[in-house]
């Protein structure tokens, strides 16, 4: 009997669907928030240092202010030339960025980085970046054509992912959080530790199932304080997470969001810098101050708030209202000192999560559409929050993480009757 000629297309197809499946085991996913105007809102990355760096050097990776990255984690910025102090490797902070919205998506696009000896696209968005970009979208956002050639020096656009999502969580201010899932997370952990819950998350992601892959870049909903300074302000849409602060008005004005609360509060900032005034007109009150008097119909409160940074000059406005009871002292995010290890339990670690959730193994879809009215299972329903899930691996990628065991063994079956 003829030895049986090997079916070139069965294994044609054989390889095409390992592939493929491969790719459906491993491509990390990313959330894409559609867009079609050119607003900006205030967003959060989240970043693991890939080695120790002076809080200056974290916030030049990004290009944003150091005393904001500060703030931004409830770290005392009062200490002494704290923008030098060294933050260990593997610290777990949140990075302020600008979200903007660029060829129809939410992204960030002020981030740039000069290349040095021996970088690799892959070593800048594995390592540099943590993972909160790939080197596909290094090489598309730069039109690199070789990614094996980079001159040292070469100034090159790193995209990050950020979502806006208006400002608000099921109708209440929220910022968020671009959050790259370790290995060790669960959907629950994440959850627990960002004070939200699943099904949020979920809504959020646009997720079909509570499976998440180490590397997927969810965006996370904040509770947060939002303001109300208008339009010709800079720091107009200014929004700060609960239990956090921010810095504003050229590091004139702090501006905190307390504990449990929805209520932006701002007062001079400690920096020694010079400032415009911040006395309310036709008032002996500072930025900050509010005076209170009982009286038999209640309780008069008279407050000098912020209202925003408008060609150099702070502005203030003046309050008094008639509330059934007096409030009770201002409640402040607690300030940490600057962190100098990570430990298991520190707050800027990586959240911990239980090893299991509880939940099925059903699996994220790899590409979702979002329906323009009504809603779909996997979908939130109308009015909330919603993005698209996008690969940010590429097929190349995942054909090299083929086991080489499998890979022999198909070529094995394809020799071993051409040797006969």
């Amino acid at each position: 009997m003829p030895n049986p000629k090997p079916n070139f297309l069965s294994f044609y197809k054989l390889l095409c669907f390992l592939l493929l499946t491969d790719v459906a085991l491993v491509a990390s996913k990313s959330t894409i928030e559609p867009c079609s105007n050119s607003d900006s809102c205030n967003a959060l990355l989240g970043y693991t240092l890939y080695t120790d760096l002076k809080v200056a050097e974290v916030a030049s990776l990004f290009q944003v202010d150091p005393i904001s990255v500060l703030t931004a984690n409830a770290i005392d910025i009062s200490y002494p030339d704290v923008e030098n102090h060294i933050l260990p490797s593997q610290l777990f902070v949140k990075i302020p960025i600008l979200c903007s919205c660029v060829d129809g998506i939410r992204k960030s696009v002020s981030t740039h980085y000069k290349t040095r000896p021996q970088d690799t696209l892959s070593s800048i968005a594995d390592s540099i970046y943590a993972g909160l970009v790939s080197a596909d979208q290094i090489r598309e956002a730069n039109s690199i054509d070789d990614p094996s050639v980079l001159d040292v020096g070469q100034n090159l656009v790193v995209p990050l992912p950020c979502t806006c999502f208006n400002g608000t969580d099921n109708g209440l201010p929220a910022i968020y959080l671009s959050y790259v899932v370790k290995p060790v997370d669960t959907l629950a952990g994440i959850a627990a530790s960002y004070s939200t819950t699943i099904t949020d998350l979920m809504n959020v992601n646009a997720m079909g199932g509570t499976s998440i892959t180490p590397g997927d870049i969810l965006a996370v909903p904040l509770s947060a304080c939002a303001s109300n300074f208008p339009k010709y302000a800079s720091d107009h849409g200014l929004i700060v997470p609960n239990g956090s602060y921010a810095i504003t008005a050229s590091h004139c004005v702090q501006c905190s969001c307390g504990p449990g609360s929805r209520n932006l509060y701002c007062m001079p900032a400690s920096l020694a810098v010079s400032c415009s005034s911040m006395q309310c007109k036709s008032s002996n009150l500072m930025l900050g101050n509010v005076t209170v008097q009982q009286s038999s119909a209640g309780c008069n409160v008279t407050s000098c708030a912020y209202s925003g940074y408008a060609n150099g000059t702070i502005i203030t406005s003046l309050s008094s209202s008639l509330q059934p009871r007096c409030p009770g002292p201002q409640q402040f995010p607690p300030l940490v000192a600057p962190p100098t290890y990570v430990t298991r339990d520190s707050v800027f670690a990586p959240a911990p999560a239980p090893q299991s959730d509880g939940a099925t193994t059903a699996t994220v879809p790899k590409t979702s559409t979002v329906p323009s009215t009504g809603s779909l299972p996997g979908f939130p329903p109308a009015g909330a929050p919603f993005g698209s899930l996008s690969n940010a691996s590429t097929l190349m990628n995942s054909a090299a993480a083929l086991p080489a065991a499998l890979m022999m063994y198909l070529l094995a079956k394809l020799i071993s009757p051409l040797s006969l």
